[in-house]
């Protein structure tokens, strides 16, 4: 509920105020102060105790549901959906890193096979063009609801994959466990609107932002034991960073 949420209005500010209530129910979800499930008061009682009007309010709720944060329920009211899972840019897999989040992961394999690599890939992966390499694409899963798309390649010999083994754990601890020392990676961060196969996997519509991520990773040898192409839902997702001075 809402009634203890604390909501610091600026009516002297530019920032409209619903854009102001928005901001900050969505920073009281990713705090944790609105829990999954949650229901928020309705926008009478909202827009009294905030001394706004209801298409104030109302505007401030779609925005939030626009952004996957919350959900109206006929018979039910406005209620939070999750909160959006934040990563550290590190030399983790997703799955790991949910797992530690307390974000039950869970993992659906589409595709698991070997191929013949063309010869971008080829040179990628240092291998020869035409030679076999392991394709993987799979659905991750984030409390119940799809959060990525996920798809690797991987030369070969690197382990002994099966499709029960990925779906009960990440690649890079199957890829630990296999003797391979992963250590460096290059890892390139962007963002584009979802095709139509993409949204239906990812339960979102057609043309709904997603952020990119193209990583290549390679061991203590410095040869190249994974390449990975994923796309995360950006109302589930994001990605954080520490800036140094040097």
């Amino acid at each position: 509920m809402t009634a203890n949420l604390a909501i610091d209005l600026d009516r002297s500010s530019p920032v409209p105020l619903y854009f102001q209530v928005a901001e900050q129910i969505a920073e009281a979800i990713r705090r944790g102060d609105l829990t999954p499930g949650s229901r928020l008061d309705n926008e009478i009682l909202l827009a009294d105790k905030l001394g706004l009007s209801r298409p104030t309010i109302r505007q401030a709720i779609q925005y939030l549901v626009d952004k996957g944060l919350l959900v109206r329920k006929r018979g039910v009211g406005t209620q939070v959906v999750h909160g959006q899972v934040k990563r550290s840019v590190e030399l983790t897999s997703l799955y790991d890193d949910l797992r530690r989040a307390g974000q039950e992961p869970a993992t659906q394999v589409l595709k698991l096979e070997s191929r013949p690599v063309e010869e971008e890939m080829a040179g990628v992966l240092g291998v020869r063009p035409g030679s076999e390499i392991l394709y993987l694409e799979r659905v991750r899963f984030a409390g119940g609801e799809p959060l990525a798309v996920l798809h690797n390649w991987l030369p070969p010999g690197l382990a002994q994959l099966t499709a029960p083994d990925l779906e009960g754990r990440g690649l890079y601890e199957l890829l630990r466990g296999a003797g391979v020392r992963m250590r460096v990676a290059n890892q390139r961060i962007g963002a584009r609107a979802a095709t139509q196969s993409e949204a239906r996997l990812l339960e979102e519509r057609r043309g709904a932002p997603l952020l990119t991520m193209i990583r290549t990773t390679y061991d203590d040898q410095g040869r190249a034991v994974e390449h990975g192409s994923h796309i995360y839902r950006a109302s589930h997702y994001s990605l954080e960073v520490t800036l140094i001075e040097r």
